[in-house]
């Protein structure tokens, strides 16, 4: 009995079977479905596609035209060789009008740069010939310009003595008076040997600088007025120079030992290659070697303050 239950179903199902593949199917909607293709697709897919590059079509050459690309030829030919000519026979510096039209802006820029390395060059040169000149006018600057102390005139006896370093004819009274004179004037200076150095000290309570002690030395036995720094008796027109072989007993010896131009030190000379002097803070009046090195290195010149025709 379940046998043929079971066989009842089984052709039950395939009749159903058979009639569900025998219905018509509904129409597939193709419009729809190509309106869904994405468009990004289609780009791809023209993207894919090889275009063929289109062949070149060859033209066949008649004999005319091979004559007028031949005439052709020789007239540009001609035309090249002419401006090589004309661009050899132009100079090297100058352009033509054409490069100078098609490029103004560069060439105007050119011509500003040089312009202005040369003004600058120019200036440089400028500046370096007035710093030569001031340099010359300042080392050549005579005698009469600088500032200078004393009597306005000297007399042709002290004029012949100090330029030309001749002896004076002088009587036994003058010599002797002037040896007296310069005798004080060396007693007063050996006098204050130890005495401590003082900045603008011009007094033996006090202490001496370089300058002072020379003031005092030679203020009361002179007959014009003394100045009182070094660098003023080193200009002064009543000191006539002296050369360094020809130096004497009673003459002043100046140093440029700062940075500044000028004497900026001052010292008597005693005889025998020595001199005395009030040096610096810290040290007294001594008497040192003019052939040290260091005064050797830094001495600038000398003075003769006291002849026969200016002492008093």
């Amino acid at each position: 009995m379940r046998l043929l239950i079971t066989l009842f179903l089984l052709a039950f199902a395939q009749i159903f079977m058979n009639i569900a593949h025998a219905s018509p199917r509904p129409a597939v909607n193709i419009v729809h479905h190509k309106a869904e293709k994405s468009p990004s697709r289609e780009d791809e897919r023209r993207k894919r596609r090889t275009t063929k590059a289109p062949t070149e079509k060859k033209v066949r050459e008649t004999p005319q035209k091979k004559s007028r690309l031949a005439s052709i030829k020789k007239i540009r030919l001609k035309k090249r060789e002419s401006e090589r000519k004309t661009e050899t026979s132009k100079p090297l510096h100058t352009e033509s009008v054409a490069e100078k039209k098609s490029h103004p802006t560069r060439l105007s820029s050119l011509r500003e740069r040089k312009l202005v390395a040369e003004r600058s060059e120019e200036n440089r040169i400028r500046l370096r010939r007035l710093a030569e000149e001031r340099r010359r006018d300042e080392r050549k600057l005579s005698y009469r310009e600088r500032k200078h102390y004393g009597r306005k005139s000297r007399s042709e006896l002290h004029r012949i003595a100090s330029e030309n370093d001749k002896p004076l004819h002088l009587s036994k009274k003058q010599l002797a008076e002037f040896h007296k004179v310069r005798a004080t004037a060396m007693a007063k200076l050996m006098d204050q040997l130890g005495k401590p150095y003082l900045w603008g000290g011009t007094s033996p309570r006090t202490g001496f600088d370089c300058s002072g002690l020379v003031w005092y030395a030679y203020k009361d036995l002179v007959n014009y007025k003394l100045p009182r720094t070094a660098n003023e008796m080193f200009h002064m027109r009543d000191a006539a120079p002296v050369s360094r072989d020809r130096l004497q007993r009673g003459d002043l010896v100046f140093f440029h030992i700062r940075g500044h131009r000028g004497a900026d030190h001052v010292g008597v000379y005693l005889g025998g290659g020595k001199f005395i002097q009030s040096p610096r803070t810290g040290e007294d009046i001594h008497i040192s070697e003019l052939a040290d090195s260091y005064w050797r290195r830094h001495y600038l010149g000398a003075r003769r303050m006291m002849t026969p025709s200016t002492i008093r």
